[in-house]
């Protein structure tokens, strides 16, 4: 995957291959791509994401990620899946930050993933 700072001429780094990361999340969540038609100068594939985190989560996920997921009665399943999809998501946006000093460490990002993990209903 390209990082955008190597294109300036900056020496590849761990935090390059964490926003390399964050963006290869988001392209997982929402199955859309970074180059994609609907970003332009003042949208990109971070801050689409971003935006819609916390509320509008269902509206920037890929719905082939649902379908395995049929809700219970009680919305429980449902729930489960859309905190696991949020911190997913955070996970993407953190790593994918334009500053690399803002970006989430690898070992925070294991963490997470192992926690999202444990929660997913199986």
């Amino acid at each position: 995957m390209f990082e955008k700072e190597y294109g300036t001429g900056v020496p590849v780094s761990p935090q390059g291959d964490i926003y390399s990361l964050g963006i290869l999340l988001l392209e997982m969540l929402t199955g859309k791509k970074p180059t994609d038609s609907m970003f332009c100068e003042n949208l990109s594939l971070h801050k689409f994401s971003k935006m819609k985190i916390s509320e509008g989560i269902h509206e920037i996920v890929d719905q082939r990620l649902l379908m395995p997921f049929i809700e219970d009665q009680t919305g429980i399943v449902e729930n489960k899946i859309k905190r696991c999809l949020v911190m997913f998501a955070r996970i993407g946006a953190a790593c994918s930050e334009e500053f690399p000093a803002h970006r989430m460490l690898i070992k925070d990002v294991i963490v997470k993933l192992n926690e999202i993990k444990s929660k997913i209903p199986c």
